[in-house]
């Protein structure tokens, strides 16, 4: 067949539509697997023993899986485009501290990271709380590979601008990682690189999450720094 004439079939919506339910197949059942291990491992005290250190290992690379899973079928749904679900409403600052905190407690009991959270506890903010909340526990779950034993959830109120921080304790982030987090919030798509770069999908979902929150000409951010009161990397999430 002459190269001309080939079948322009690649980038069907038939295709797209079975990868996108393949993804999504995929992503429950490794939910599926990532709840069992959370069960077994909330059942058994934190120990030095071999299969506990496994299992731990095992959810953590279920969880980045899942996140992966989770941005790529929002992006293919064109997250932050006209007609994507998002849902803005006003939320208790204390509830979203604990939804996150609930979501990540095993991984991090079972890695042995403490987590910290410091926020003001009567503060309302509007905001997408499904998004947010999964910004901020692939933040987190970003931040085991980096700490040592300790991260830090702080929220505040920043002039118009409610800022969240996730800080660790770790070596901070390699240079790599800060020009990432820098790229991601560039205009174009194209600035951030996938295949140099592991941590592109997750940066790229939550800078187009945080630009979908807007108020009065001001957008949403984030920003990844080496500074956290911790003493090593930061993920810092803004919203108008």
């Amino acid at each position: 067949m002459d190269e001309q004439e080939a079948p322009q079939h690649e980038g069907s919506p038939e295709l797209f539509m079975f990868l996108a339910s393949t993804v999504h197949d995929m992503k429950n059942s490794i939910s599926v697997l990532s709840g069992t291990l959370e069960n077994l491992l909330a059942a058994q005290q934190p120990s030095d023993a071999p299969e506990y250190g496994q299992m731990a290992h095992m959810l953590y690379q279920t969880k980045r899986l899942n996140d992966n899973l989770i941005q790529l079928l929002a992006l293919y749904k064109d997250v932050g485009k006209p007609g994507y679900p998002f849902d803005p409403a006003p939320h208790s600052v204390r509830e979203l501290v604990e939804l996150v905190s609930g979501q990540t407690k095993v991984l991090l009991q079972s890695r042995g990271v403490a987590m910290e959270t410091d926020y003001p506890p009567d503060a309302i903010w509007t905001l997408d709380e499904d998004l947010v909340i999964g910004v901020l526990v692939h933040a987190i779950n970003n931040a085991i590979r980096y700490t040592r034993d300790r991260i830090r959830l702080a929220i505040r109120i920043d002039g118009d601008y409610l800022e969240v921080r996730v800080e660790d304790n770790g070596l901070g982030f390699p240079d790599s990682m800060l020009q990432a987090g820098a790229d991601a919030m560039k205009p174009q798509r194209a600035q951030v690189n996938f295949l140099n770069n592991s941590s592109g999908l997750g940066l790229y979902f939550s800078s187009e999450v945080a630009k979908m929150h807007k108020h009065r000409q001001r957008s949403g951010s984030i920003a990844l720094e080496n500074c956290g009161a911790p003493g090593g990397g930061c993920f810092i999430l803004r919203l108008p």
